[in-house]
């Protein structure tokens, strides 16, 4: 094994992999820490769902996984969390950053949630998605991890007691050797994690040259891009043109959606607006009995006759603050979920062959309601989003699995990553 990474949640770790995958290294994303050891690969990715726990379990799990990785081998190790750097301010990114440096023994690592495809920028040490600052982003109103400051040197610096420093554009502009000797002046200076900036694809492939040896990176998906160039300029691995090739599958296919951020509310609408077949999950129906997980199932099951079907929790801001406040935010985010999860399964059980499962939590509800153990990566629907394959232990099949962050995809997505699996809409 060449990287061992450790993801926060579900989706973000299909994200990286899927980086990794398209620059021609074999990946293998496993769910959690397997029992009987990791498999082999170039590539191993840990899935966990650490974002939003107490920062002394996210340190716990990640802990186990960096040591499943050790044993394992890995030549470096690469924490990844959401490129719109979703946390609070007790973590979890600092605590666990902290965590990995210690038992690494290392003195210096790079935090980077750049991924320029998807519109997420570092200038300066400031977040922009898109054209906004993330804190005028729809990030603003999240749920769980409402991001309200836009500078990533200010956050982060609130959730470590490490120095936090900044490696900026320029440095970045004059190459790998000016990034070298701008770490060099950052660790004599006393800074033990530097918030990187990037703008384009050629800053992330300069980073990760220049970084491609440090024991620990943290970043988003984006600076896995340049980590397989590297590692083959240093003659680690070959790269596989085929790395990424998945069988194709027959069956029903379905859309669960749990993510309330603006990209899916839009996606949500588009898929109705086609005309195309949308079950409404009422957390609030839910709460007091007026509508069941079984119910939406059964309903779910007689539609796929016409052809997909969408079963969708999604919601504007204002409707998620409503059923937060008459339910509480832990136990509504709970009961949406295990009910997507319960209907999940119940479409797979009845032949579903293709799932496309919109929102992090919501992905690894799904995912482990499934029984799913690991995933072969696949093609990339759109950047940071690829079909997965995996099999369905005790019961004898393959699901092919896209699973997507919230804010990831087009207002298409659902019906483009359908398509590109074969469905015919």
């Amino acid at each position: 094994m060449i990287l061992g990474v450790i993801a926060d949640d579900f989706t973000g770790a299909t994200d990286v992999a899927s980086m990794l995958v398209r620059a021609g290294m074999h990946t293998v994303q496993v769910l959690g820490v397997p029992d009987g050891g990791l498999p082999q690969a170039d590539a191993v990715v840990i899935a966990l769902k650490t974002r939003t726990v107490a920062p002394d379990e996210a340190v716990a799990q990640s802990l186990e996984a960096l040591a499943a990785l050790r044993t394992a081998g890995a030549k470096q190790v690469y924490f990844k969390y959401c490129s719109t750097f979703d946390s609070t301010p007790k973590g979890n990114i600092g605590p666990v950053t902290d965590a990995l440096m210690a038992a690494l023994g290392t003195d210096f690592t790079i935090a980077c949630p750049a991924f320029p495809e998807n519109g997420r920028t570092v200038f300066r040490g400031h977040l922009f998605v898109g054209d906004a600052l993330l804190s005028d982003s729809g990030m603003r109103h999240h749920p769980l991890t409402p991001m309200t400051d836009a500078n990533l040197v200010r956050v982060l610096q609130a959730q470590t007691a490490h120095a936090v420093g900044l490696l900026r554009h320029d440095a970045l502009d004059g190459g790998v050797p000016a990034v070298r000797e701008r770490i060099t002046q950052l660790r004599a200076e006393g800074v033990k994690i530097a918030v990187a900036d990037a703008v384009s694809n050629a800053h992330l492939l300069t980073l990760a040259d220049a970084c491609a040896d440090l024991p620990l990176l943290t970043a988003g998906s984006g600076v896995a891009l340049g980590l397989p160039p590297a590692y083959a300029q240093r003659g680690w691995f070959t790269p596989n043109a085929n790395a990424a090739t998945l069988e194709r599958l027959n069956g029903p296919s379905a859309v669960v959606s749990g993510s309330c951020s603006e990209a899916t509310n839009a996606q949500v609408a588009q898929w109705q607006t086609a005309g195309r077949t949308a079950l409404l999950i009422d957390p609030l129906a839910l709460h007091e009995g007026r509508q069941t997980a079984s119910t939406v199932l059964a309903q779910a099951t007689a539609a796929l006759a016409q052809g997909p079907v969408l079963v969708y929790a999604t919601a504007a801001p204002e409707s998620v603050r409503a059923v937060q406040a008459a339910l509480g935010v832990q136990a509504a985010g709970a009961l949406v979920e295990h009910a997507l999860a319960h209907i999940a399964h119940g479409l797979v059980a009845c032949g579903v062959r293709r799932l496309v499962v919109a929102g992090g939590e919501t992905s690894g509800a799904v995912v482990q309601a499934l029984g799913v153990q690991q995933l072969r990566i696949g093609a990339p629907i759109c950047p940071g989003v690829p079909w997965t394959q995996a099999h369905l232990p005790g019961q004898g099949g393959t699901v092919q699995l896209a699973l997507k962050s919230g804010n990831f995809g087009g207002v298409d997505f659902f019906a483009q990553a359908l398509r590109q699996a074969g469905v015919d809409l």
